[in-house]
């Protein structure tokens, strides 16, 4: 596969999954020329735009319009890290997050089947609201793991998929991942992507997942956040 093809088919994934990510948290969504945007209101109330693979020209607008807001935020999706490191220093830009990756799986592959808890003490509830399909695990009236997805076209996005810290350490994760993945099957989906912290990566390569390309969230402040979870 050449670079040029490997640009198009990551910056295809990254649209899917802007869409998918926004879809489960209920964004409003914009474009900033070519790339997609994304209204934080529950955060920052500010926009955050994503590219994929910039030229030098496309980020440097980029990198002018994210630096007239502290707030405002670009995420990169890229291969090269080390270069739109460089580039942010060049534009007064701080990078605040590069530990995560974009992960894609053939939900053939995935078990497509409800899970069942062998804890009697943990209970599991599944629900669609808006599209939006959630998974919870509690333990009486306390959270234990938590996670959502949201389907755009043949691709299931799954979002927020969290474990408190009480619970960690049992298989919720694993067994969050899998009963969204059921629900997912209600659909005609072909694919799975996420968007993974580094502890996140561990979970997901066990279950079949594979990384795409690196993640970098670049501001003219010194705040970051992990977007699989924030």
């Amino acid at each position: 596969m050449s670079q040029e093809t490997l640009v198009e088919d990551i910056t295809g994934l990254f649209h899917v999954w802007v869409a998918g990510w926004a879809g489960c948290r209920g964004y409003r969504t914009s474009t900033e020329g070519r790339f997609p945007a994304v209204l934080r209101a529950d955060t920052s109330g500010e926009w955050e735009v994503f590219a994929s693979e910039p030229t030098p020209d496309e980020f440097a607008a980029l990198a002018t319009k994210t630096a007239e807001a502290p707030a405002r935020v670009l995420t990169i999706l890229t291969h090269d890290p080390a270069r739109f490191t460089g580039l942010a220093a060049k534009h007064g830009l701080n990078v605040t997050s590069d530990s995560q990756t974009m992960m894609i799986v053939d939900m053939e592959t995935q078990d497509a089947e409800d899970p069942w808890l062998s804890d009697d003490d943990l209970s599991l509830s599944t629900f669609e609201q808006d599209g939006v399909h959630y998974a919870e695990v509690r333990s009486g009236d306390a959270m234990a793991a938590s996670g959502r997805m949201f389907v755009v076209g043949d691709t299931a996005v799954f979002d927020k998929i969290i474990t408190e810290p009480a619970f960690q350490r049992r298989g919720l994760g694993s067994f969050i991942m899998r009963a969204l993945a059921a629900q997912a099957f209600g659909h005609d989906v072909r694919t799975g992507l996420l968007l993974a912290s580094t502890d996140g990566q561990k979970l997901y390569s066990h279950l079949g997942w594979t990384t795409v390309a690196r993640v970098l969230m670049l501001s003219a402040s010194q705040d970051g956040a992990d977007l699989s979870l924030s």
